[in-house]
């Protein structure tokens, strides 16, 4: 039934948001503004400014670039034992190929993810890796169209003083049916079961929804539950993946069944840390479009597509260096922390204490868990 008065409210409203984009449009062209260009990279010496006061990070670039370089072989070499395992007569990544073809429909896609959720959520419940403060569940959707282009899954959650929109959601965007077939097995192959499974705990389980939830049951001050460090949030997602593999998640004793799971967030591992290198080389050594699109695609292992929007997003998220170097300083932290609490230590006891402190920058972390002083600076 139609609803003459709501439309009559609508079109009106509508009208005043037309003209006003108008009218913004029309005062940039008055004002004869700088044109758009394609110089995106922030250069060194901001790439410093915002290590420093975005993170607390007094290393430099290269310092860090270094670093990643040493990590990204040291994945690779877990990559190739995860294979070798599943297929010792196969190359590693014929091998990761091949167990990428394990995935789901195009239409099932997201009915896939949704029917695993609860698993990884009660897996954390029956090993206590960490206290869930909720019975909410997060609501899983396709992710919004005009956020496709530069989002493989994400997740979104309520402001911290939300009252009435306190849904969350998960977003994994779907296939584009207009992609050619093979750039839609491309998309479908990073979606593979033990993939999606491992990108579901980065989002949801213990990952940014699970986080999200201790910060808003926790005794946090407005201002912790307002601002959050990207290394901290990006990194204790990916932190996570790596945890839930270690201990043991859907393998039951299954050493092929483990290394693919292993295989899978190695494969999840190799894309953060191309991002660490992209990141440093695109804004800090001129490295170009192609150029990291080839990069993604040597050493993380995936098609065209998905490596020309990663390279695509680098040049203006030079930022997305954090999720690697989050989790390499929690997995620090943790390691400080456990020798410092001995036999009182737990790892949901960790795990607990990383989600109720805020989201500061893990160098403020260190100062709020470890006791000594002296090691607080030993963020890597």
């Amino acid at each position: 039934m139609k609803d003459t008065a709501l439309m009559k409210t609508f079109n009106e409203a509508n009208k005043k948001a037309i003209d006003a984009i108008n009218d913004y449009a029309a005062f940039l062209e008055k004002e004869k503004l700088p044109k758009v260009h394609t110089h995106y990279a922030i250069g060194v010496e901001n790439y410093k400014k915002m290590l420093l006061y975005g993170e607390g990070i007094t290393m430099s670039p290269d310092e860090i670039l270094a670093i990643g370089i040493k990590e990204l072989a040291k994945e690779q070499a877990a990559f190739d034992a995860a294979a070798k395992i599943i297929n010792p007569n196969k190359k590693p990544i014929d091998v990761y190929n091949e167990m990428q073809k394990e995935h789901p429909t195009a239409a099932n896609l997201i009915p896939d993810a949704k029917k695993h959720l609860e698993d990884i959520r009660q897996f954390l419940i029956d090993k206590k890796i960490i206290t869930m403060p909720s019975e909410v569940r997060v609501k899983v959707e396709e992710t919004l169209p005009y956020l496709r282009e530069t989002s493989t899954a994400s997740m979104d959650t309520p402001g911290p003083f939300e009252e009435k929109a306190t849904e969350a959601y998960y977003y994994i965007t779907p296939v584009n049916m207009k992609w050619t077939p093979s750039q839609q097995e491309d998309w479908l192959m990073q979606f593979n079961y033990y993939g999606t499974d491992i990108v579901s705990i980065h989002e949801a389980y213990p990952g940014h929804y699970t986080q999200f939830l201790h910060l808003n049951a926790s005794d946090a001050s407005k201002i912790q539950k307002i601002f959050g460090s990207y290394a901290f949030i990006e990194g204790w997602a990916h932190y996570t993946e790596k945890m839930l593999v270690e201990a043991g998640f859907a393998q039951d004793g299954d050493s092929i069944r483990a290394a693919k799971y292993r295989l899978a967030q190695s494969g999840e591992a190799l894309l953060r840390l191309c991002r660490l290198y992209v990141s440093i080389n695109t804004h800090c050594h001129g490295m170009k479009l192609d150029d990291a699109t080839k990069f993604f695609m040597d050493n993380w292992h995936q098609g065209e597509k998905s490596s020309s929007q990663e390279a695509l997003r680098g040049t203006f998220d030079p930022g997305y260096l954090f999720y690697t170097l989050g989790k390499l300083q929690i997995l620090k932290l943790r390691e400080d922390y456990k020798k410092q609490e001995g036999d009182n230590y737990s790892l949901q006891k960790f795990n607990d204490a990383m989600t109720d402190n805020g989201m500061p920058p893990i160098r403020i972390m260190r100062e709020i868990l470890l006791k000594d002083k002296k090691i607080w600076n030993e963020i890597l």
